[in-house]
């Protein structure tokens, strides 16, 4: 048995870990109480299975490449970082980029990751063509959107809860180079966070930092960063077509006291950096792929930060009709608090691709709480919350929302249960996750 836990660190769990290394190992190693798992990016339980766990890394392998389409076949195991670092130099690039490149392309399509460019290409499940899935009844099914539809739309966003994915087929985007020309915006306050943004709509990248530490006038005062792929020409000079990636150096190396990130330490951070980035709003520049999608993932082991005890992130989306009030409301009781993380991102979504799909119309704030307090009663609060303005939680992130917030926030919920169900009769896939917030009890 191992101790186990997703990247926030909070839940542990004891659980036996199996890596196979051949797809029909995958077929045995599935008893009840299993699930897969790629390179442990989600933040709570959704990749420790009930009893067991499919380790997947080791199936990391592409099976072809077609340059004249973009398409390309790989299993479940390849992280995402490979793909950049491969296929990059070649001129392409996945058309959607999470917040980590450590993320397996498994990982990706069982929680349908989104992006900075969710409000105008959608998330990652769009460019997924199909996906060889192992059923928990040992069955080996090549779904996509005329083949097995429903397990295709129920694997998209489905939290692995539909079987293992062992292979999946891709479409890539053609770039000329790994630079993106970005543009920095200082919004004052909460309303011009959000008028930025949807003066951003036409552009294909957008996000904001938010300074979820800011009260009174300056409540929800924002960086807003939009971008679009560079051209050569548009590059430094003697700068290479596409840049070298970094693996981590620097890391954390030991878990922090739980007084490291006090309200007084996260103030003054936020201070800083506000005042850094409005420095650099107004004018354009042109910066590596790296730290403009992935900025946390030069600082190794960063999840430390938040000491032994982990931390939790609170990802909401909340429909854009109301999303004004709502979230002025999360953050004015998020500030109050005090014990926020810098960590915080707003960015708009479009509809989501999968049954379980996260996205909405609307806007998504994602917030870090160190675990200690009674921050599991504040979350709560903030669930009742988006749950009256029609939103919900993303499932990737999640690791404690109860099963009335998931009900309430997925009304699909329903279907991809039967779907579930007719895939997997005996039950034999199921995570924490799916035991928290799924299953029969």
């Amino acid at each position: 048995m191992t101790l186990v836990s997703g990247w926030g660190r909070f839940p542990v769990v004891d659980t036996e870990m199996l890596r196979p290394r051949a797809f029909a190992a995958v077929a045995d190693a599935v008893v009840s109480g299993t699930v897969a798992r790629g390179n442990g990016r989600a933040y709570g339980d959704a990749a420790i299975g009930a009893v067991r766990i499919v380790a997947m890394t080791g199936f990391d392998r592409i099976r072809w490449f077609d340059p004249a389409t973009g398409r390309i076949r790989l299993e479940a195991g390849v992280l995402l970082s490979d793909l950049i670092e491969t296929f990059g130099p070649r001129g392409f690039l996945p058309f959607v980029l999470p917040g980590t490149r450590f993320v397996s392309i498994g990982g990706a399509i069982a929680a349908d990751v989104h992006g900075k460019n969710h409000h105008c290409e959608g998330g990652f499940g769009r460019y997924v063509d199909s996906i060889l899935l192992r059923t928990g009844e040992g069955e080996l099914i090549e779904a996509s959107r005329e083949q097995n539809s429903d397990a295709f739309f129920a694997t998209i966003g489905g939290m692995g809860l539909t079987g293992v994915i062992l292979e999946a087929t891709l479409r890539l985007r053609k770039v000329e180079t790994g630079w993106i020309r970005e543009r920095v915006i200082s919004a004052s306050d909460l309303d011009a966070a959000m008028r930025a943004l949807d003066a951003g709509d036409a552009a294909t990248y957008s996000v904001a930092w938010i300074d979820c530490a800011a009260r009174g006038k300056d409540l929800g005062r924002s960086l807003i960063y939009l971008g679009e792929h560079a051209g050569e020409d548009e590059l430094p000079a003697g700068a290479a077509a596409f840049p070298a990636g970094k693996h981590p150096g620097l890391g954390v190396p030991i878990d922090l006291p739980s007084m490291t990130l006090n309200r007084f330490g996260i103030r003054a951070f936020n201070e800083l950096y506000y005042r850094m980035g409005a420095r650099r709003a107004g004018g354009s520049h042109v910066v590596s792929l790296y730290p403009y999608f992935f900025p946390l993932d030069s600082l190794a082991d960063w999840n430390r930060i938040y000491g032994k005890r982990g931390f939790l992130q609170h990802q909401c989306v909340i429909p854009e009709n109301v999303a004004r009030d709502v979230l002025g409301e999360i953050l004015g009781r998020v500030a109050r608090r005090g014990d926020a993380s810098f960590l915080a991102v707003l960015k708009k979504l479009g509809e989501g691709e999968g049954i379980l799909s996260f996205p909405l119309p609307g806007y998504t704030l994602a917030l870090d709480f160190p675990v200690r307090g009674d921050i599991l009663n504040f979350l709560d609060e903030i669930d009742r919350l988006v749950v009256a303005a029609g939103g919900r939680l993303y499932l990737a992130k999640d690791a404690r929302q109860s099963r009335e917030t998931l009900e309430a926030g997925y009304p699909a919920l329903p279907r991809f249960n039967a779907i579930r169900k007719a895939l997997d009769p005996a039950g034999n896939i199921r995570s924490k996750l799916s035991q928290r917030l799924f299953d029969e009890v």
